[in-house]
């Protein structure tokens, strides 16, 4: 009778993951996809001259765009990484405060508000607070382990 060595089972992905960094890298990596997916937005749907001109008619200097633009694409795309996750996470609070100020302010709380409202931009910079405390969780490319 030949009998098998008893081998050890393979290890998951998430063996030795904690609940919390696992939770952390799950935020992070949404926050990021939204971040590049709305960047995406204004780049291939709006274009940035048009994004520009939506700027100005806010009252905003239109060459604000651009920086927008690149912030919210390099931004997600760093959230998506996991690198300087809670740098990155302040950083694009005030980009959603811009959002809340103009155009959503105007619109009232509600989202489904005509012109949309400032209660989606708010959570979503409340999540990015959340964020920045978390850190960046498990698989990011420069965890800080602080």
């Amino acid at each position: 009778m030949t009998t098998i060595p008893n081998t050890p089972a393979r290890a998951s992905l998430l063996d030795g993951v904690a609940d919390t960094d696992l939770a952390a890298t799950i935020l992070r990596v949404s926050l990021g996809i939204l971040f590049v997916a709305h960047a995406w937005l204004k780049i291939a749907i709006f274009t940035p001259a048009g994004t520009a001109m939506f700027f100005e008619s806010l009252g905003f200097p239109g060459f604000l765009a651009y920086p927008v633009i690149a912030v919210e694409l390099l931004g997600g795309i760093a959230l998506i990484l996991g690198m300087a996750t809670r740098w990155v996470s302040l950083a694009l609070i005030p980009v959603l405060i811009g959002s809340i100020v103009a155009p959503h302010g105007a619109a009232g709380f509600f989202f489904s508000n005509e012109g949309g409202g400032w209660e989606y931009p708010a959570f979503w910079a409340v999540t990015l607070v959340v964020q920045a405390l978390l850190g960046d969780g498990a698989f990011a490319l420069r965890r800080n382990r602080a």
